[in-house]
């Protein structure tokens, strides 16, 4: 049995998680993520929730509201110009016989596949930290309002070419957290290639924590997008909020995607989907 799978058929065998467990474990309820992604939607209106392919919806989910999109989101540098290494990649075979396998790159630098606990948590958390404690204050003061910049797609007037990704976030019932999904297309609206999507893709993540798999709400061919793998989503959650709190901010369910965008920023940091990181000098 390949990898994806063995995770679908887990997470069809997972309970759905009713109590909330935010503050402890950093995960979310699929009512905690619906509320989540109505505030995004409310603050964000670059994003929107999508209903996705009927045959394909869970049903702990409302119908419309199975999965959030925003679409057309500039990436006009490399992100693995952002770090030295080599250039080089190589197939990785796929886990318990998978046979799609994941691409690895910089693989001069590694002597063998990492497995999923030791990929790195999200870096850099003190810097994360302090954007989002920022941006909590900024959505309490904002009493329903759109945060600044977040209305508009920024060089989406055509003018200035660019790759662009299409991002979406799903919701996760096995690991009980956010998903992100990016299909990119060049600058002549042609779909990214493997190795191009990866160009993308923080050099240290495309190794460890990046695979190419059909979206879970879109009909199978609508090709591969690149998935951000969830594994340790909710421990870094936990513990951004449990700093956050130490803090005196008090963070609360519904604003868990403000904060999850913030650490995902460290997977694709040339991927411009987060408007908030202008708000506040962040």
């Amino acid at each position: 049995m390949g990898r994806n799978t063995a995770l679908g058929a887990a997470e069809y065998m997972t309970p759905v998680l009713v109590q909330s467990q935010f503050t402890e474990k950093g995960v979310l309820t699929p009512a905690e993520f619906v509320a989540a992604g109505d505030m995004l939607v409310l603050r964000c209106p670059t994003w929107q929730w999508q209903a996705g392919d009927p045959a394909r919806a869970r049903p702990f989910l409302p119908p419309n509201k199975q999965f959030l999109l925003t679409k057309n989101v500039p990436c006009q540098r490399r992100a693995c110009t952002l770090g030295a290494g080599a250039a080089d990649e190589a197939q990785v075979d796929g886990v318990d016989g998978d046979a799609e396998g994941w691409v690895a790159t910089h693989t001069s630098h590694a002597a063998k596949a990492i497995a999923d606990e030791d990929a790195p948590d999200m870096e850099d958390m003190e810097t994360i930290t302090a954007r989002t404690a920022s941006l909590l204050s900024h959505i309490d003061a904002a009493h329903g309002g759109e945060i600044n910049n977040c209305q508009c797609q920024g060089r989406a007037d055509g003018i200035l070419r660019t790759r662009t990704y299409d991002v979406s976030i799903t919701y996760d019932k096995y690991y009980q957290c956010g998903r992100v999904w990016l299909f990119g297309y060049t600058e002549t609206r042609q779909p990214l290639t493997q190795g191009q999507i990866l160009e993308d893709i923080s050099t240290d993540h495309a190794l460890k924590t990046v695979s190419l798999e059909a979206h879970p709400h879109i009909a199978s061919n609508a090709g591969l997008y690149a998935s951000i793998h969830p594994c340790k989503h909710a421990s870094v959650m936990q513990k951004l909020c449990a700093e956050l709190r130490a803090g005196g901010k008090e963070t609360k369910p519904e604003q868990y995607l403000f904060l999850f965008l913030k650490f995902i920023s460290a997977v694709c940091p040339t991927i411009e989907y987060d408007y908030t990181m202008s708000v506040d000098g962040l």
